[in-house]
């Protein structure tokens, strides 16, 4: 999938947004008042959550994404288009509704476990004003797209009318318009490019318990049939996606360990959009869209896959060669982003490597000790000779970089020029920069950047100098 790395699909979402709010503590005594749980909250966050959970997964992904939707004249609203405006989505199609409130799902969190969920929402249908506002605005700007994703959480904004407007414009503008259903009467939807119901979803929705291929068959067959879609598909959990036009096939799941599966189907949605919108047929859309789930899923709460973790994790389902762990300057920039908008601590060293050995192995193991993610930097052939001299270094920049980059304590490798690794490190800003022993008392290039120094000792004996000298009595 690393084709789809550089492209930037236009896609817009249509649908109900609502606020993610959580309230995370701590528990250590009951309430004398009543038997309940006294939690001491220690700090609150809020989070795009239904069609704004589709909105981040195609941010994440590196879509340009647009949403239209209706919001209430309440704090929530204003919450929800800072978060917005966070990942550089417009605010300018949200249409506020007197009387109306943007649905915000509160979760109390205790040691890792929810204890309690309050919801404060309206889920009544949007007046007509309202709806007809959406239809003049989508009329005006549904040429600016590559796709059309409606998220529906039943909450209200996509009407019956509504929806199938919506339909009938992106037919008129073939424009391919993909829905995330909700409820049991799918006649809403009828004449979308496709559907995304899990089997529960669908096997309600066509009064077909799904228990085995031929009533799967039958189910998409009759989605397909009464909702008039060009491509019918039943999302299956482990077993994969089921996929129907003028056969079925299914494709089976990729996730190595199940978490979470809060929002998948949010991340189902986002990804066969921007896969669609990059030209990849039905069927590698729906592998693509497999391994984001599989990346998802994996994480806790509501999540997103940047395309960079779904590369890594196709590498790792291939058991791909250590090349995809050798990086350029330019998308190691971008993965350690990534990283630390996660909150993870980088690791950052740097040698020359000729020989590997025992002594290299232990050094960069210990390293990776000092955080979560360990980022090599290799000095290049041309630095190696200006630092050892014109007869080193034995092993070429490249073999030493994939010998290196296969173990699996690095997690990624940069090659660099430069007789020190300090620009390297600038781009980087690693928060622990780890050197050998040999450095102990001295300045280390980079240590004014980095947040914390660690010197490791190395094992006597054990350099490839020492192996050069060996190998030279032989």
């Amino acid at each position: 999938m690393i084709d789809l790395l550089d492209i930037q699909p236009k896609i817009l979402v249509i649908g109900d947004l609502m606020i993610d709010h959580y309230l995370w503590g701590s528990c250590n005594r009951v309430s004398p008042e009543a038997p309940v749980q006294i939690i001491n909250v220690d700090s609150e966050s809020n989070s795009l959550g239904g069609a704004g959970n589709v909105i981040n997964n195609l941010y994440t992904l590196g879509a340009e994404a647009d949403v239209i939707s209706v919001i209430g004249e309440c704090e929530a609203s204003n919450q929800l288009k800072e978060l917005l405006s966070n990942i550089g989505v417009g605010t300018h199609y949200l249409i506020k509704q007197k009387n109306r409130v943007t649905s915000k799902k509160s979760r109390i969190i205790a040691d890792q476990q929810q204890v309690v969920r309050y919801d404060q929402e309206n889920i009544d249908e949007i007046n007509i004003e309202s709806q007809n506002t959406i239809i003049k605005t989508f009329e005006d700007i549904v040429n600016k797209y590559d796709a059309i994703l409606l998220s529906d959480y039943g909450k209200g904004v996509l009407t019956f009318d509504l929806t199938q407007s919506l339909i009938s414009i992106a037919n008129k503008n073939d424009k391919k318009l993909l829905v995330d259903p909700k409820g049991l009467d799918y006649s809403k939807y009828n004449g979308a490019y496709l559907l995304t119901p899990n089997k529960k979803e669908a096997s309600e929705a066509t009064n077909i318990s799904i228990k085995d291929n031929k009533t799967l068959s039958q189910a998409i067959q009759i989605l397909k049939d009464q909702c008039s879609l060009e491509v019918s598909l039943i999302t299956l959990s482990e077993q994969g996606v089921a996929v129907f036009d003028s056969e079925l096939r299914t494709h089976p799941t990729v996730a190595r360990e199940v978490f979470d599966v809060t929002g998948a189907g949010d991340t189902v949605l986002a990804s066969l959009g921007f896969a669609l919108c990059c030209n990849k047929n039905i069927d590698e859309a729906v592998q693509f869209a497999n391994l984001a789930s599989g990346v998802v899923v994996g994480k806790i709460g509501s999540a997103t896959a940047s395309m960079n973790e779904i590369i890594e994790y196709e590498s790792s389902l291939n058991k791909s060669n250590s090349t995809e762990h050798i990086k350029t300057w330019e998308e190691i920039s971008t993965i350690v982003a990534e990283i630390k908008n996660k909150g993870k601590k980088i690791v950052f060293t740097n040698g020359c490597f000729d020989i590997l050995h025992i002594g290299h192995i232990k050094y960069l193991e210990e390293a990776k000790s000092f955080g979560d993610i360990l980022i090599l930097g290799l000095n290049s052939d041309t630095s190696v000779k200006k630092i050892k001299g014109k007869n080193r270094p034995i092993n070429t920049q490249k073999d030493r970089a994939y010998i290196l980059a296969s173990l699996e304590v690095v997690d990624y490798l940069v090659i660099f020029d430069e007789d020190t690794p300090y620009k390297l490190i600038k781009l980087i800003e690693p928060d622990v920069l780890v050197k050998g022993g040999d450095y102990e008392g001295k300045e280390v290039s980079g240590q004014d950047i980095a947040q914390e120094l660690k010197i490791i000792q190395f094992i006597d004996g054990k350099s490839t100098t020492d192996t050069i000298e060996r190998i030279k009595k032989l």
